[in-house]
């Protein structure tokens, strides 16, 4: 089902198709807010550098702060010194100016014209590679068409992201417990009225111990809830809904956890139970329908079938967007957001996809829901990856 090799081994990198031999993939990037380039390298640099390959074989040219490191972390086959580089430049008499004179010397000496090369590649640094003559072929993502498929490695990764997801959730869930309500119907915690700021300290100062980095982390209450994307901010009252989305990086391999809960400090009203209710219902149809083959357009048509047969209509109420309006999942990797998607697009789901299960409904008055759990995609149907509990009442 998935490949038994970790990905950290060298000569394991991903393989595009057979290029000619004057061809070459090129990326130039920043390893460590770059995810095609942490992919084919597997260590973390915060500078952009070179990495290309030819011939079936994988370079990256690295600086004297990070040579020696390169050799010992990175997947590349060959690690070249750039100051070696730009000695043979000077000895050329030409003074190095940036990455594309490097780069012309090292395409030249390997006979390389051609280059394939990310969607988000520099616009400035392939306008001065034309102009030197090569050719700048722009691939679409998925760049590696292999990072859309986890090996087993790549799960267990994904895996112990989504227990320090929940380590997180705990430390809020925790800090929830101990609050009490006053007459102004709002949560306090100590003394000072609990605020989604507060929570986040929690939870992101119990992600980082663990050696995590935790980024907007949303922690939504009442009516910012149906904003999907609103991290959250100021005070929270009682019996109203609580959204807690989390998703640590881990700072050692770069593979990300998701996770999404939603409660009640006190009691939830009927239609938010309601509500709630709906939305378990909604993840149990993904559950279900998740498998080798399936169009992930039609798992999230489904549920939003059922919520509409159930009285929950998605679409825009009072000048507002209100219901089930976002995907019901996407892929989960190197970046938090990554193809495939199960959302109103085409996406065949294949086994060793890594995808979230993430249906929510949002009313303005009521609050919002939001379940996420994580699955890898089997022949047969799917596993869930995500080992926390479901409850609304705290």
């Amino acid at each position: 089902m998935f490949e038994t090799k970790p990905n950290r081994q060298k000569n394991l990198e991903p393989r595009e198709p057979e290029l000619k031999p004057t061809q070459a993939i090129l990326l130039y990037a920043a390893s460590e807010g770059d995810a095609n380039m942490l992919y084919a390298t597997g260590f973390f640099v915060p500078d952009p550098f070179i990495y290309f390959q030819h011939k079936k074989i994988s370079y990256v040219v690295m600086s004297d702060l990070e040579v020696d490191r390169a050799k010992k972390q990175a997947k590349a086959d060959r690690v070249l010194s750039l100051s070696l580089y730009q000695r043979k430049l000077r000895k050329l008499g030409k003074t190095p100016v940036g990455a594309i004179d490097i780069l012309d010397l090292l395409f030249r000496e390997r006979g390389i014209r051609s280059l394939i090369v990310p969607a988000n590649f520099s616009a400035l640094l392939a306008d001065q590679l034309r102009a030197k003559g090569y050719s700048v072929q722009i691939k679409r993502d998925p760049f590696w068409a292999r990072r859309e498929t986890k090996n087993h490695t790549e799960v267990k990764q994904i895996t112990e992201s989504l227990k320090i997801a929940r380590l997180g959730l705990e430390a809020g869930i925790r800090a929830l417990k101990r609050t009490t309500t006053k007459r102004d119907g709002y949560l306090y915690l100590n003394g000072t009225r609990l605020t989604s700021e507060m929570l986040k300290t929690a939870v992101n100062t119990t992600i980082m111990a663990q050696g995590w980095l935790p980024s907007h982390t949303i922690i939504s209450s009442g009516n910012q809830c149906v904003d999907p994307h609103h991290e959250g901010s100021g005070p929270i009252k009682a019996n109203t809904s609580i959204i807690f989305d989390i998703f640590p990086r881990s700072q050692h391999n770069g593979y990300f956890g998701d996770l999404s809960r939603t409660v009640v400090r006190g009691r939830a009203s009927e239609k938010l139970k309601d509500i709630y209710a709906t939305v378990q219902a909604g993840q149990q149809i993904g559950y279900r329908q998740i498998r080798d083959g399936v169009n992930g357009k039609e798992v999230h048509q489904n549920i939003l079938n059922m919520f509409a047969a159930r009285g929950f209509p998605t679409g825009r109420i009072n000048g507002r967007m209100q219901g089930f309006f976002h995907g019901t999942g996407h892929g989960l990797g190197l970046d938090i957001h990554e193809p495939p998607r199960i959302a109103p697009i085409d996406a065949i789901l294949r086994t060793g996809h890594v995808v979230t299960v993430e249906p929510g409904l949002y009313y303005l008055g009521v609050g919002g829901v939001r379940l996420e759990d994580v699955v890898v995609v089997t022949a047969k149907g799917n596993r869930n990856l995500t080992d926390c509990p479901q409850f609304l009442e705290i």
